[in-house]
């Protein structure tokens, strides 16, 4: 068959697979096969996931994990954690077991603004434009009423609207800038809608607007969009304590661990090399619980990133200072977030995550949200500044090497244990495996000659 189709979005699911085999696998059959093993059982159940989005397959599983012990402003929460990465959950939840003793996590809602765009082109005279502005702007609230009224009544709708002028940046380039409240929503469906609205009222009161010329009339809309960067949609999230609080690993003083993870948090301040990988790590926590959620953890990642250049050069989105004897430790991280609309009231596991957290408002689910990203990080930088981050890792890591090597119970439980004291990589597992199972083979046969 063909590798090149056409109408195939028109073609049923099994026609689809069937195509996908044929096309592209050695063993159509297994492949078919593979793919229906992760169908769910449950019919209904099954259509509904396939219809989140175009030209479904099959399901794609992620590991969907806990982390308990979480204490948040005086509230204690277990936190659903979605995410493929080994050590991720072990680590948030040792960190929320550490920080719940001391006093737990602190979270404040700095601001909670989103931003919508309209780009257009005018060719013409700058002053008209604003002039022209001014006059309609009422005109934009006006003409969204509709879409606006029943955000409105939740506590939300249109802020403000501003006209930017971007010639330096590109001729002819002005913008609407827009700013809004989603209360509980994401918001994306409702702030793209009333923009589409700007960008029509704009063009429409160009044509009759007397002091334009005739050219100046047609103003032209480039685009009506959304920003997924969100610098005034922002959570603050802290953890705080005496220094000799610090005191879980006897291997180290409190007053060193505290220097040195002061110190290095501050390298990633300055050095954007570490600075992605040190904010990699805060997104682990983050983009676990966004997934879980129901949330779009691709418009989270683009904003937090660039909120973490908006001063011009790219840093740590966390901070940590010792004052006056008191260990502190936070992030500022802008997060849009929803609990209601999308996946939240259709997938049955993102429901369950939500029920699981209290069926959080958008800004309480900010506040855990960015709780994960802190713990994560807290656990991170505690490894890298005292027994290094491969120990954990890889001895999370020796589950799924010994998996792909096929051990049994037994040869899994004798590696862990071997490698307590050995490093832990691929070959060495493998090496030891290979051993074990020549060690073991030997004492069968003497058994059997016994």
């Amino acid at each position: 068959m063909s590798k090149a189709i056409s109408g195939f979005s028109k073609l049923g699911k099994e026609q689809k697979i069937a195509w996908l085999a044929d096309s592209y696998f050695q063993n159509p059959e297994e492949a078919v096969s593979l793919l229906k093993q992760y169908w769910n059982d449950d019919a209904p159940l099954q259509k509904l996931h396939d219809e989140f989005i175009e030209n479904t397959i099959t399901n794609f599983y992620l590991p969907l994990g806990i982390a308990p012990s979480f204490t948040i402003n005086g509230k204690d929460y277990t936190i659903p954690m979605a995410i493929e990465e080994s050590s991720v959950v072990a680590a948030a939840s040792k960190a929320a077991k550490f920080w719940s003793t001391r006093g737990g996590f602190k979270a404040t809602i700095l601001n909670t603004e989103k931003i919508g765009q309209v780009h257009f082109k005018y060719e013409g005279d700058t002053e008209k434009l604003i002039a022209f502005f001014e006059s309609i702007k009422p005109k934009f609230f006006t003409d969204t009423e509709d879409i606006t009224k029943n955000m409105q009544k939740r506590g939300g709708g249109i802020l403000n609207i501003v006209l930017r002028d971007k010639t330096a940046l590109l001729e002819g380039y002005f913008q609407l800038h827009a700013t809004f409240e989603t209360v509980d929503s994401m918001g994306a469906n409702f702030i793209n809608s009333c923009l589409e609205q700007f960008s029509k009222t704009l063009r429409q009161e160009a044509l009759t607007y007397a002091p334009f010329t005739e050219a100046e009339k047609h103003i032209q809309v480039i685009m009506s969009i959304l920003s997924n960067y969100v610098p005034n949609c922002v959570v603050r999230a802290e953890v705080s304590c005496p220094v000799e609080e610090l005191n879980e690993d006897k291997n180290i003083k409190p007053e060193e661990f505290a220097q040195k993870f002061v110190t290095a948090v501050n390298i990633a301040e300055v050095e954007p090399f570490r600075a992605v990988t040190h904010n990699k790590g805060i997104m682990n926590g983050i983009d676990a619980v966004v997934v879980a959620t129901g949330n779009d953890f691709r418009a989270v990642e683009a904003g937090v990133h660039a909120y973490a250049a908006k001063d011009g050069q790219y840093t740590s989105l966390s901070h940590a200072k010792v004052e006056n004897g008191i260990f502190t430790f936070w992030l500022d991280v802008p997060l849009a977030l929803g609990t209601v609309g999308g996946l939240t009231t259709l997938h049955p596991l993102v429901k369950f995550c939500l029920e699981m957290l209290g069926n959080p408002s958008a800004q309480e689910l900010m506040q855990i949200v960015a709780v994960a990203g802190l713990a994560q990080n807290f656990g991170a930088v505690r490894s890298l500044t005292t027994t290094g981050i491969q120990q954990g890792h890889m001895k999370m890591h020796l589950m799924n090497i010994l998996n792909q090597l096929g051990a049994n119970d037994h040869e899994k439980k004798a590696t862990v244990k071997h490698f307590e004291k050995n490093t832990v990589s691929h070959s060495a597992a493998a090496e030891y495996l290979e051993e074990l199972r020549k060690t073991d083979a030997s004492k069968i046969e003497e058994d059997f000659i016994r």
